[in-house]
């Protein structure tokens, strides 16, 4: 059984991708995702407060609380016997130095705390275009054949980054690459005492070779993270 979760939201169509790609592969699955959106919110728990689970069916719960809180009770209290946690389809690259503020990443990285395979699958888009999630799905499924066939060292999780892809794009590659070392633009505006970040995401510096690059250039950037 393997779980499914994001920080997108349950109701974010890049989970129903996921779960469309884990679907046709045949494999058994349940989704525990957060019941709103968490973009960013890195490795954060909830500790000193209530989290309110809610059952939609017999394989979704909604969880009012972080995604490495969905893991966490995903892991102790809803599906103890875990094959491997997906976290994803993220709407929006999580690339490089991404992977530290990503709620999307830091659901794997709990899991892999726990010795438990994982991957994350986070879809780069440029800001005016458009995700074909079914485009997406099938991508999706190049990788998980790919990445579940192999074992993983513990403590170790794979982050993987889909290009901007369309029916006319070349068909991308799936590349292995490190993380980019490069920081996210560091530029903001002045307005009445106020700062507003102002970075430009495709601007961002990056390493040759590494997972930025790779994935900028059209290719699928498959990362292999450590704890």
């Amino acid at each position: 059984m393997f779980v499914i979760t994001n920080d997108d939201g349950i109701d974010a169509p890049g989970i129903r991708s996921l779960l469309t790609a884990v679907r046709q592969m045949d494999l058994e699955a349940i989704v525990v995702a957060p019941s709103s959106q968490f973009s960013g919110c890195g490795h954060q728990v909830t500790t000193t407060k209530p989290i309110r689970v809610e059952r939609r069916s017999n394989y979704e719960y909604a969880i009012a609380g972080t995604p490495v809180d969905c893991v966490r009770i995903a892991l102790s209290q809803l599906c103890p016997q875990v094959e491997g946690v997906l976290s994803g389809i993220n709407a929006g690259g999580n690339l490089g130095t991404d992977v530290y503020i990503s709620g999307t990443v830091a659901a794997v990285r709990e899991a892999a705390m726990h010795r438990i395979p994982s991957i994350a699958l986070s879809n780069y888009r440029q800001r005016t275009c458009e995700i074909d999630w079914s485009i997406a799905t099938s991508l999706a499924i190049r990788v998980l054949e790919q990445l579940l066939s192999d074992s993983m060292e513990p403590g170790t999780y794979w982050n993987v980054n889909l290009p901007q892809y369309s029916a006319q794009s070349s068909e991308p590659k799936l590349i292995f690459c490190p993380p980019c070392t490069q920081p996210l633009p560091n530029t903001f505006r002045l307005e009445e005492n106020c700062f507003y970040y102002s970075g430009e995401y495709t601007e961002r510096t990056y390493d040759v070779g590494a997972d930025v690059e790779t994935c900028f250039s059209g290719n699928i950037a498959i990362t292999q993270l450590s704890l």
